[in-house]
């Protein structure tokens, strides 16, 4: 039987994994106005995915996306896994757990690995720290993260793992980064998105020294256009921290950490250590924003997020809070949220990333010792579920 754990309010339990299943309502833990609202309610199925195989590890998980067919994909870290949990690597080995998995991984919709695949190959860069995963809507696989000497890239490969491109070129001698170059990427490109209409590549590319959002021809590659906060140039400069006090900045924060293309054109976009997510036309125009717990200092609030299938509403994971907000997209109000630090079922430790399905099943991924992937499905309904 699935072991499902429906969210409701919090209170005491004498068991603490018994507390840790419940949490939060998302239609109850703000405003009274939320529960008015259609927001989505969400348990924690415990039983995806399924065990690995071949006796794989598995690193901090920076990236999830949805593939066709609704089978789910992640880039882990492979360098992230401690020596404990590779003794099986070891000459002679220590133990017989265990060896890292492959830094790509295809899960099916229960959970089975389909395959895996990623490293150093001929003709492209390999990371030496993983971050961005996107599959666009020809299945094609896009991931980012640092290559070489600290620079950031943007590979595209087949679904099987081929190398089709290469985006981001390293710094020349003497050179350094700037906002306003075409064919440099900072250092650690974080999000993509591609827009089947145009065929255009979306790229946040701001989680250490950009601070701006790129769009590439999706096949050629070719630089299209770019922006910074509201609309406007990058800012050259790197920008001052976050004043929880005062007015929203004119820059995008140090982490420009997510991207995401809405039905109707217009681009979502995660203003990580600046607590808001940014709303433009595909030009460029600025629309809106949305706070999300603007008073978090630290790494910020926004990482990364995704719709609902109605597009409704949009999750948004906060990695600092170890929590998922649930935001409303055409006013951008908060209207719930779920989550908190720990390491049971339906808790989070440094929350990633989240990817939704077309059935509306939400999973998240941390990027810290929890080094997990989780899924929570739609609710039926408050009771909770036998096990």
């Amino acid at each position: 039987m699935n072991r499902v754990y429906p969210f409701s309010l919090r209170r005491t339990f004498a068991s603490a994994t018994a507390a840790a299943l419940l949490v939060c309502s998302p239609l109850l833990a703000q405003t009274g106005r939320a529960s008015k609202t259609d927001a989505p309610n969400l348990e924690v199925d415990a039983s995806w995915p399924q065990p690995l195989p071949n006796k794989w590890a598995i690193g901090a998980i920076a990236g999830v996306a949805i593939g066709q067919q609704d089978h789910v994909w992640i880039i882990h870290r492979p360098a992230s896994i401690g020596p404990d949990e590779k003794h099986a690597t070891t000459n002679p080995p220590n133990a017989e757990c265990c060896i890292p998995a492959p830094p790509v991984i295809e899960f099916d919709t229960q959970g089975k690995v389909v395959q895996a695949w990623g490293g150093p190959g001929a003709g492209y860069e390999w990371f030496t720290n993983e971050h961005g995963l996107y599959i666009d809507y020809k299945g094609n696989v896009w991931v980012s993260g640092v290559a070489g000497k600290d620079q950031g890239k943007i590979l595209k490969f087949t679904p099987s793992g081929k190398f089709l491109m290469q985006i981001g070129r390293s710094l020349k001698p003497g050179e350094t980064f700037n906002n306003a170059a075409t064919d440099l990427l900072g250092r650690q490109p974080a999000d993509m998105d591609v827009d089947p209409k145009t065929n255009e590549l979306y790229v946040a590319d701001g989680d250490g020294g950009a601070q701006r959002v790129l769009v590439f021809d999706a096949e050629t590659g070719a630089f299209k256009r770019m922006w910074g906060a509201y609309g406007e140039k990058p800012q050259l400069e790197t920008p001052g921290k976050h004043d929880p006090d005062g007015p929203p900045s004119r820059a995008f924060s140090v982490a420009v950490h997510c991207v995401r293309l809405a039905k109707d054109g217009l681009v979502y976009v995660c203003d990580r250590n600046g607590d808001r997510v940014q709303v433009f036309h595909q030009d460029g125009k600025y629309v809106k924003e949305g706070l999300i717990s603007p008073k978090t200092l630290g790494t910020g609030t926004a990482f990364d997020l995704d719709f609902t299938p109605d597009q409704r509403f949009f999750y948004v994971a906060d990695g600092t809070n170890h929590k998922i907000w649930i935001m409303q997209r055409e006013s951008m109000e908060i209207v719930g949220s779920f989550g908190q630090l720990g390491h049971n079922a339906g808790e989070f430790r440094n929350v990633h990333a989240v990817a939704v399905d077309s059935k509306g099943n939400l999973f998240t991924t941390e990027a810290s010792e929890n080094k997990r992937i989780q899924k929570f499905v739609p609710s039926k309904g408050t009771k909770r579920a036998s096990r």
